[in-house]
């Protein structure tokens, strides 16, 4: 009796100060553990120790984004993001149950959870030499694996098919892929990605410049037929593809680079909302624009976004594709076809009012379509991109300005130039145009451009170097890229713009970058003068009073509430 006594108290003691190891009894009914098999339920909401979001808990997790039937999650996640539950094919009475309790370590000291959001953070590379620890940590990484949904590779030159496929067989949920191929891209890559992703629905491939992709155009329509669960398509290196018909239920964005001379281009994807479709810059491209872009009309209802970047456009393939009779199309890139001319501004004007973002950069628009721009677009353009439009003048880009009041970005780059100028060199705030021919007039030196916008937030001017004198009044712009503008006047430059964050000076003169610097750092001051106000001795109106006359003190308010002006940064690089 004495010795049950004992024992009560000990128990007693560890449940005050904690308990210290696991029970002989169960934790259901209360019977010895040897020998017993417990009938007794866990409710659902049970509130034992159970892991957050990233643990593996079996009892208390939410539901598996990765289902029996192989349904793919609603949402893809970042990359190498894992869910709640365990994986398909492990058993639940062996799951990493006996990792959830905090004083449960592993071989190297961890709690189970612990070692689970560490290692969730670590590359595949990193991941993979974490496997080599232990047997724990392998068979953590394993659950990992299999827990993925985002997959970011970069395969090298010397790397084998077989690797990639093991790194793909690990993860059979995988739902999005982005490969940096520096090896050489062909079918059987292809073929690797369609048998170990059954569920993919986002994939990217990225060509380096010494690969090659020897993928065709039969190889990649079988690929994209056979992937019922494919939405996104991005794909470079695609000038060996020749002829293709790509056909799909569930595609709705196709990305496609690096075309040369395509016999024949079909896309039959009744919920396409995206088209951008890259092609090489060389000589006697035998591609047929004008029929390919009319049989978007017939397959591609839904069409909302189109890219075309080709030196082969013309008016020809503009009025084919007005006459495809898109009518939710919204934003229109037409890059580098210096054939497109203010007729052709005038057919898209007039089939496709409702135009939120139009990019004709490389063209030879003038300011007469401009001007139809301005008054087709008035109330729904917000993004206009004429860089390279040698025919386009600061009377134009003002008028443009003035015109459309909601316009957010605008790109001029290369519009007001020299004579003697170049070739630009494309940089990422270049619109990656890279080498195309510059034709200049003589009259388009020495101008003045004055904007005054209230919802203007990116101004693009870089390489205007016929640009004299610049005057900006936009309250809401944030970048201003003023690059190679290497004959505008300090003097003459004025920047009334509060919200300015970044402003690109290289190729500029160095009084230029130092007006610049001095524009942008003084503090900016209201244009209201806030000294109190007096009456005449008649009464008749309101002076302005210093403070040091006035023996009232000034509002303390009234100086907190003064704005400002975020630090800009003056970038030279």
């Amino acid at each position: 009796m004495q010795h049950f006594h004992t024992r009560s108290s000990n128990a007693s003691s560890q449940s005050k100060f904690g308990k210290k190891r696991g029970s002989y009894n169960c934790g259901r009914c209360g019977l010895p553990k040897k020998g017993h098999i417990c009938t007794v339920s866990t409710p659902a909401t049970s509130t034992s120790a159970t892991p957050s979001r990233s643990s593996l808990s079996v009892v208390a997790s939410a539901p598996s984004s990765f289902s029996a039937a192989g349904c793919p999650p609603l949402h893809p996640r970042r990359a190498l993001s894992f869910d709640d539950e365990e994986s398909d094919g492990l058993d639940p009475l062996e799951s990493t149950a006996a990792w959830l309790h905090g004083d449960d370590m592993d071989s190297s000291g961890l709690p189970g959870n612990v070692l689970w959001d560490v290692l969730k953070r670590l590359p595949p590379s990193g991941l993979l030499t974490a496997a080599k620890v232990s047997r724990g940590w392998r068979d953590m990484a394993k659950r990992l694996w299999k827990a993925a949904e985002e997959l970011k590779l970069r395969v090298p030159a010397s790397v084998q098919v077989g690797f990639v496929t093991s790194m793909l067989q690990k993860c059979p949920g995988i739902v999005s892929l982005s490969l940096v191929m520096e090896s050489d891209l062909d079918s059987t890559m292809l073929a690797c990605i369609a048998f170990s992703c059954p569920n993919l629905i986002f994939l990217e491939i990225l060509v380096s410049d010494s690969a090659v992709s020897r993928i065709t155009g039969t190889e990649l329509g079988r690929f994209v037929a056979d992937k019922k669960s494919l939405k996104s398509l991005k794909m470079e290196g695609c000038s060996n593809l020749g002829g293709f018909v790509l056909c799909s239920s569930s595609l709705s964005t196709i990305w496609l680079s690096d075309l040369y001379s395509h016999s024949k281009m079909v896309f039959n994807c009744p919920h396409l909302r995206e088209i951008s479709l890259k092609f090489s810059h060389r000589e006697n491209d035998s591609t047929d624009l004008a029929t390919m872009v009319e049989g978007l009309g017939r397959s591609c209802p839904r069409l909302q976004n189109i890219r075309i970047y080709s030196m082969q456009l013309s008016h020809t393939a503009v009025l084919a594709l007005t006459a495809a009779q898109l009518r939710g199309l919204r934003m229109l890139s037409l890059v580098s076809g210096s054939d497109v001319t203010d007729a052709s501004v005038a057919a898209i004007a007039s089939s496709y009012p409702n135009l939120e973002l139009l990019d004709l950069s490389g063209s030879s628009v003038s300011d007469s379509g401009i001007s139809m721009i301005c008054n087709v677009f008035s109330e729904t353009l917000t993004r206009l991109l004429l860089a390279l439009c040698p025919n386009v003048t600061s009377s134009g880009i003002q008028f443009a300005t003035a015109q459309l009041p909601h316009l957010e970005i605008m790109d001029c780059g290369m519009t007001i130039c020299e004579p003697d100028s170049g070739n630009p060199i494309a940089d990422e705030n270049n619109h990656k145009l890279q080498k195309m021919p510059i034709i200049t007039n003589l009259h388009l030196t020495n101008q003045k451009l004055i904007i005054k916008h209230s919802c203007l937030k990116k101004l693009s001017l870089w390489g205007c170097s016929g640009l004299d004198a610049l005057y900006l009044n936009c309250t809401q712009l944030k970048d201003l890229n003023l690059n190679s503008c290497r004959n505008l006047h300090p003097e003459r430059l004025l920047l009334q713009c509060p919200s300015l964050e970044n402003v690109h000076a290289s190729g500029c003169q160095d009084m230029l970058v130092g007006a610049i610097q001095s524009q942008v750092s003084n503090a900016f001051t209201d244009l209201e003068n806030n000294s109190p106000c007096k009456r005449l001795p008649d009464g008749s109106k309101r002076v302005r009073v210093p403070h040091l006359i006035n023996t009232e003190s000034p509002d303390e308010e009234t100086k907190r509430s003064r704005k400002k002006r975020r630090l800009c940064n003056v970038l030279l690089d």
